[in-house]
């Protein structure tokens, strides 16, 4: 069989794919984005969708929301996930796990609350979410493709946001642990860890001339990132052009961690 150009590669045409957090920002960002490469897409998460569902189907393609309260979402919701989308398009082919928080107080006074929350939406949901579309991948016989959203603070410690930071470490492993297992069942797995975002969970720090200004002195790129710097790297890890990379955590940082 002649193997295919390497631009063919990078097409998602019949693909679908379960993008969790696409309201806005980042998740919105790469939901387009597959959605131009080719992709169906199911958007999961609380808040209104609509700009999203527009912005997908004007591109031609379909979309189809699920209203879901990731922070807690018991294992029985997730799986409902999968069997929903899998019920209007027939079958998955691509998981964007984005949905995230984030909460900042001195770590030494830091809430169970404030834990608890991160961890489950963050960590938790990655991990079953995942395990239940790894499951329904494993029955289509054909795989599939991984793609979690980490962190910067997956290599580094972070301020004031323990549970954020815990939980990003924690997005690395399991990316890996997934890799080990499920490789042999043509399952990519592979992270982003997106430096800083202009995006919502950034905006107080934003809002802080003297903290932003010391942030932008240390990025080599010189600005802040957006949802298209991230779009690009997801529709490559949901291609076949990055059929060879699994267990990967890929840094958009425009260079933080260099410095």
């Amino acid at each position: 069989m002649k193997e295919k150009g390497i631009l063919e590669l990078f097409k998602l045409n019949g693909k679908v794919a379960i993008v969790t957090g696409a309201t806005q920002g980042l998740g919105q960002g790469m939901a387009i984005a597959l959605a131009e490469a080719g992709a169906d897409v199911c958007g999961v998460g609380i808040g209104d969708m609509a700009e999203t569902r527009v912005k997908i189907e004007a591109l031609g393609r379909k979309f189809h929301s699920i209203d879901a309260d990731l922070v807690n979402a018991s294992v029985e919701d997730l799986n409902k996930i999968v069997l929903d989308t899998v019920s209007v398009f027939g079958h998955i082919d691509i998981l964007v796990n984005n949905a995230g928080i984030i909460r900042r107080q001195d770590t030494i006074d830091f809430s169970e609350e404030n834990w608890d929350d991160v961890m489950n939406i963050n960590l938790k949901t990655i991990f079953f979410l995942s395990q239940a579309v790894a499951k329904q991948y494993i029955k289509q016989g054909k795989g599939g493709k991984i793609i979690s959203i980490a962190s910067m603070l997956s290599y580094q410690g972070g301020i004031r946001v323990p549970s954020y930071t815990a939980s990003k470490s924690g997005v690395k492993g399991i990316t890996m642990t997934f890799a080990n297992e499920w490789a042999k069942y043509n399952i990519n797995s592979n992270a982003i860890a997106p430096g800083y975002m202009a995006t919502a969970n950034t905006a107080p720090i934003r809002a802080d001339e003297t903290r932003a200004g010391e942030i932008l002195e240390r990025i080599p790129a010189s600005r802040w990132g957006t949802p298209h710097d991230v779009a690009g790297v997801c529709v490559f890890l949901a291609s076949e052009a990055s059929s060879y990379i699994n267990g990967f955590t890929i840094a958009v940082d425009g260079g933080w961690l260099a410095r």
